[in-house]
C-alpha cells in the first residue's frame, strides 16, 4: 500500500499540474515560501525575544534600584502617606511604568499606594505573582530576577500587553511589596511593523521565485519541446529530423541519444526500403516475364480445348489439367501485376457515374453466376466509381463467397447517407474467430477449416485494395444464422484520399 501511493500522489499532482512548466513554478514556489517562511519565522522570533528581553531587564533593574532608593529605608512604624510617597517617587523613571506598593502601618492597617490608582492598582496584578512575591518562591508562569524580583508577561484590558514585576523589600516584617506595570505596547508596535517587513519580503521573495521558476522553467521545457516536435515529425516519416547538441548536461545526453536513434531508424528504414522495392521489383519483373511463354501456353492450350472431343482418352485428363493449370496460372501473374501496381502507388482510379444493380448483375453475368447468386438492389441506386474496379471488389467477394461457402450467395445493396454499402453472404458455415483478423492478408487460406481452394491467396486482398483506392472499407464477420459477411462500404460521390486520386480521375470530374 505504501509503495503504490507514491504513484498516486504522482498521478494526482499530474493532474492537478498538466505541464511541466506549471509543476516546476508551483514546486519553485513552494521552495521559496517554505524558505521565506522559515527564515522570516526564526528572524522575527530571535528578534522578539532579543526586544522583549532587552525591555524587560531595562525596566525591572530600573524598578529594583528605584525600590532599594524609595522604599528600601522605609521605617517600621510607616504612614500610608509615606508609602504613597514612595510609589509616586519610584513611578518618575525613565521606563514610564506604574508603580503599586501594599505594606502596613504600625497598627496593623493594611496601605496600598499607587502612582496612578486609575490605571494600575492591587488587582491587576496577577495573583500567581503576587503569591511568589509574598512566599518567596518561583512559580509556574512567573520568572525570578537577582534581588528576589519576579516578573511576569500579562495582557490587560484591549488586549495591550504589560510587563509586571513585584519585589518584597528585604528587612524586617512586616515587609512592604511593591509591583510595576510597564506597557509594552511600543515594542509590541515595533514587532508588528517587523512582522509585516518580513511578510512583504516573503511576498516579493516568492514573487522573485515565480520569475525565475519561469526563467528557469522556459529554459527547461525549451529543449523538452523541442524534442517533442522532433519526435512528432520523426513519427511522420521524416526520418532526417535531428536535434541541435548544446551544452553537456541530462537534456544534450538525451538529444544525442535521440539523434543516435533517428540516426539508426533512418538506416535500416531505408535498408528495409530497398529491400522491399528489390522484391517488388521482382514481383513485377518476373510477371512481366512470365506473360510472354504464358501467352504462348495459353494460345496452346486453347487449341488443345477446341480439339479435347478428338484426343485419346487415355490423355484427355491430362490435358484438361493443363488446362485449368494453365488458367490458374494466367490469374496468378495478373493478380501479382495488380500487386505491384498497388505497392508502387501507380494504381490509379477513372471514376464514372455507376447504376449499382446493373454493374452487380453484369459481374454476375459475364461469369455465369446468375443461377447461384441471389441480388437484392434496386434500380437507380447511383455512385461514383470505378466501373473496372467496382468488378474486380464483386467478382472476388462473390468468387470466394461461392468456392467456401456454396450457392445461393446473397448480395443485397442499400445506401446509408452518402456511402454505398455491399452485403455479400453466404450459406456455409462460416470463418473460424482466429481467421477473422486474416482474411485479407496477401497469401493467406485457411486450409484447416475449409476446402482446398484452387485460388491464389491474393483475391480479398485485391478487393480490400480496390476498395481503398475509393477511400472505403471492407469488413468480414459472420452472421448470426451461419455464414460468412462481407460488408463494402463506399462513397457515393467519389471522395477519394487526395494522395490516391488519379489524374484521369480528376480531369473526368
Amino acid at each position: 500500500m505504501s509503495e503504490r501511493s507514491p504513484g498516486r500522489l504522482a498521478r494526482w499532482l499530474a493532474g492537478l499540474l498538466p505541464t511541466l512548466r506549471i509543476r516546476l513554478v508551483v514546486v519553485f514556489a513552494l521552495v521559496a515560501l517554505t524558505a521565506a517562511v522559515s527564515a522570516s519565522g526564526i528572524a522575527y522570533w530571535l528578534t522578539r525575544d532579543a526586544v522583549l528581553t532587552r525591555a524587560q531587564d531595562a525596566a525591572l533593574d530600573d524598578f529594583r534600584k528605584s525600590m532599594e532608593d524609595n522604599a528600601g529605608e522605609l521605617p517600621r512604624s510607616m504612614e500610608c502617606g509615606q508609602l504613597q510617597d514612595a510609589a509616586e517617587k519610584m513611578a518618575h523613571t525613565t521606563q514610564n511604568y506604574e508603580v503599586v506598593l501594599l505594606g502596613e502601618e504600625s497598627d496593623g492597617t493594611r496601605c496600598v499606594a499607587a502612582s496612578n490608582r486609575k490605571a494600575f492598582s492591587a488587582s491587576d496584578v496577577p495573583a500567581a505573582l503576587r503569591r511568589a512575591v509574598n512566599e518567596q518562591r518561583k512559580v509556574e508562569g512567573s520568572n525570578r530576577h537577582p534581588y528576589h524580583l519576579y516578573w511576569q508577561r500579562t495582557t490587560g484590558s484591549g488586549g495591550h500587553p504589560y510587563l509586571v514585576g513585584g519585589a518584597k523589600l528585604i528587612g524586617e516584617k512586616p515587609t512592604p511589596s511593591g509591583y510595576m506595570r510597564k506597557s509594552l505596547d511600543p515594542e509590541q508596535k515595533d514587532l508588528t511593523s517587523l512582522a509585516w517587513s518580513l511578510g512583504i519580503a516573503t511576498a516579493l521573495a516568492l514573487v522573485a521565485a515565480a520569475l525565475l521558476a519561469q526563467v528557469a522553467a522556459r529554459a527547461l521545457v525549451r529543449p523538452v519541446r523541442r524534442l517533442s516536435e522532433a519526435s512528432q515529425r520523426l513519427g511522420e516519416g521524416k526520418l532526417d529530423t535531428r536535434l541541435e547538441l548544446t551544452g553537456t548536461d541530462e537534456l544534450a545526453e538525451l538529444s544525442r541519444t535521440f539523434n543516435e536513434a533517428a540516426e539508426s531508424l533512418q538506416t535500416r528504414v531505408a535498408d528495409l526500403s530497398s529491400r522491399e522495392e528489390s522484391s517488388r521489383r521482382f514481383v513485377a519483373d518476373m510477371s512481366h516475364e512470365l506473360r510472354t511463354p504464358l501467352t504462348a501456353i495459353s494460345a496452346v492450350t486453347e487449341v488443345l480445348e477446341e480439339e479435347q472431343e478428338n484426343l485419346d482418352p487415355m490423355i484427355a485428363p491430362a490435358v484438361q489439367l493443363v488446362i485449368s493449370e494453365t488458367r490458374r496460372l494466367g490469374d496468378l501473374v495478373e493478380n501479382l501485376m495488380e500487386v505491384t501496381r498497388f505497392d508502387a502507388g501507380t494504381a490509379k482510379v477513372v471514376l464514372d457515374d455507376v447504376d449499382v444493380a446493373d454493374q452487380i448483375t453484369a459481374c454476375i453475368d459475364a461469369r455465369a453466376w446468375l443461377d447461384a447468386v441471389e441480388l437484392d438492389a434496386d434500380r437507380g441506386i447511383t455512385a461514383r466509381l470505378d466501373p473496372r474496379r467496382l468488378d474486380v471488389i464483386l467478382a472476388n467477394l462473390i468468387g470466394n463467397a461461392l468456392k467456401h461457402g456454396g450457392s445461393p450467395v446473397r448480395v443485397s445493396v442499400r445506401t446509408e447517407d452518402d456511402t454505398l454499402v455491399i452485403d455479400v453472404s453466404d450459406q456455409g458455415p462460416g470463418i473460424p474467430e482466429e481467421v477473422l483478423p486474416h482474411v485479407f492478408d496477401r497469401f493467406y487460406k485457411a486450409s484447416a477449416s475449409r476446402p482446398r481452394s484452387e485460388g491464389s491467396g491474393l483475391g480479398l486482398s485485391i478487393a480490400l485494395e480496390n476498395v481503398r483506392v475509393h477511400g472505403g472499407e471492407v469488413t468480414a464477420r459472420n452472421a448470426d444464422g451461419g455464414g460468412a459477411v462481407f460488408t463494402v462500404r463506399l462513397p457515393l460521390y467519389g471522395e477519394l484520399p487526395e494522395d490516391e486520386e488519379s489524374d484521369e480521375g480528376r480531369e473526368r470530374r
